[in-house]
């Protein structure tokens, strides 16, 4: 059996569709698996590093305004699609499993008809691949419920370091892993990879009132904001500044706040293992940031404030009572987790292999 995943140019296309991966090994070490990508897509090193076969296709993404590649555009989709079918044939693929992105809409227009096509939606606003890619196919499915019309909500596929973890069981070696304090209230901020300038400015702003209060700071910058990025002690108290984590797993273990962006893998994640946060949603885009957001903070998940309306002060105000009222953040961390699933790899597991069986009760194409 192989699978053929689509998700390529983000972490949130590319980080569910390998923990699907991951779940589709674990049960079969049988199964093939590989993904399509671009040469300019963060799957060039992401897909690799997790072990699976990287296929590259022509890059054919929708122009943001009205430019000479608009007019080139066709064309290139037509030589994606191309690039696809040729993938198709060299894997002999039983199944195209797409995310969404540039690299889906080429992926399932060569499936279509030909391979069995299974999509899963992180957002609550869908893009324009999987939309399209929706027609082709009844084998659907969404992290949050009503985004694609008829897809069964999964919720998002996490990794299995996430999806197992226990916080409370593992916190005082987490934090002792990063240098913290075993004992102290700890607030985690992060702005993925490459950062959030605003969040990075608005916690160190904050952090000498933070500290003074008794509070830690684990702060991952990003990879480019070392202006950003103190380290040490602020008095007796630690503050822990790092460019990136790679232990993800042990950063939410460590702590009991985080301050953080709104993507949907960071919604999922947070809500899964029960860990409230401050959810500042990117402030560019079609507002999908705060969609992800709202369902866990209406639940009492978490708090949500604008980017434009962060502040050191704000965090001041706001942060650091929570942090320091252990009752309150009791009862967010189980509104949290009472939001969170997770299982969503094993749940669209299934979804593939009916797939490949063309078992689901519907007509593939609608």
């Amino acid at each position: 059996m192989h699978v053929l995943l689509a998700g390529g140019g983000t972490a949130g296309h590319i980080e569910p569709s390998l923990n699907l991966a991951d779940c589709l090994v674990r049960h079969d070490s049988s199964i093939q698996v590989s993904a399509l990508g671009t040469e300019r897509g963060l799957e060039t090193r992401l897909v690799p590093e997790r072990g699976y076969d990287l296929h590259l296709i022509t890059a054919s993404p929708m122009p943001r305004r009205l430019s000479g590649d608009l007019v080139r555009l066709p064309t290139r989709v037509r030589q994606s699609v191309r690039d696809v079918q040729r993938v198709l044939v060299e894997t002999k693929a039983d199944v195209v499993v797409g995310f969404g992105g540039y690299v889906a809409l080429p992926a399932y227009l060569a499936a279509r008809g030909r391979t069995p096509i299974v999509i899963h939606e992180a957002n609550a606003r869908p893009g324009l691949a999987n939309r399209v890619g929706a027609r082709f196919t009844s084998y659907v499915a969404s992290a949050v419920p009503g985004a694609l019309p008829g897809a069964d909500h999964i919720a998002l596929p996490l990794r299995r370091s996430i999806a197992i973890l226990d916080r409370l069981a593992v916190q005082k070696s987490a934090r002792a892993h990063f240098g913290l304090d075993p004992d102290r209230p700890t607030l985690f901020v992060f702005g993925g990879s490459q950062g959030a300038r605003s969040l990075n400015a608005a916690v160190v702003e904050a952090a000498p009132a933070l500290t003074a209060a008794g509070v830690q700071i684990l702060h991952a910058a990003g990879e480019r904001n070392d202006d950003q990025r103190p380290s040490g002690a602020l008095g007796a108290v630690p503050y822990v500044g790092l460019r990136y984590i790679d232990r993800m797993d042990l950063a939410y273990a460590a702590a009991d706040i985080a301050l953080c962006r709104a993507g949907a893998m960071t919604c999922a994640e947070l809500a899964a293992v029960g860990l409230p946060a401050v959810y500042v949603p990117l402030p560019i885009g079609n507002g999908e940031q705060r969609l992800n957001a709202l369902p866990v903070v209406s639940a009492g998940g978490g708090l949500i404030i604008e980017d434009a309306q962060l502040t050191g002060a704000w965090l001041e105000s706001n942060v650091r009572p929570l942090l320091l009222d252990v009752e309150q953040r009791r009862e967010m961390e189980i509104a949290a987790v009472s939001h969170g699933q997770r299982d969503a790899d094993e749940r669209l597991r299934l979804l593939v292999l009916d797939a490949i069986a063309g078992t689901h009760g519907r007509s593939q194409a609608r």
